[in-house]
């Protein structure tokens, strides 16, 4: 059985068990989160219109707040004496699938 969740318009493929990294969620560390699923599969078949899985729960844990590793983001423009230096962490939250239900 598994679930495809929507979060910060990108989807995963969850199962329950499984520690994902999403975008930022304002949710603090050992908070139950519910998250939208856009498609539900199980031995039964797969569940993919807004009514049939109006019923479908994805619950994680929230496990921690974090950051990913830096990036530089460099530009430069030639014969101009134009650069521009910058680096960026995106934040991020690991949650662990607790359960799928439908």
């Amino acid at each position: 059985m598994y679930a495809i969740i929507d979060n910060g318009g990108k989807q995963y493929k969850v199962e329950v068990g499984q520690t994902i990294k999403l975008e930022k969620l304002n949710a603090e560390v050992g908070a139950k989160v519910d998250l939208k699923a856009v498609m539900f599969a199980d031995e039964n078949g797969i569940l993919t219109s807004a009514n049939e899985l109006a019923n479908v729960k994805v619950v994680g844990e929230v496990l921690s707040q974090e950051k990913m590793r830096k990036i530089i983001v460099f530009k430069y423009k030639a014969k101009k004496n134009e650069r521009k230096k910058q680096g960026h962490r995106q934040p991020f939250t690991s949650v662990k699938i607790e359960s799928i239900t439908k």
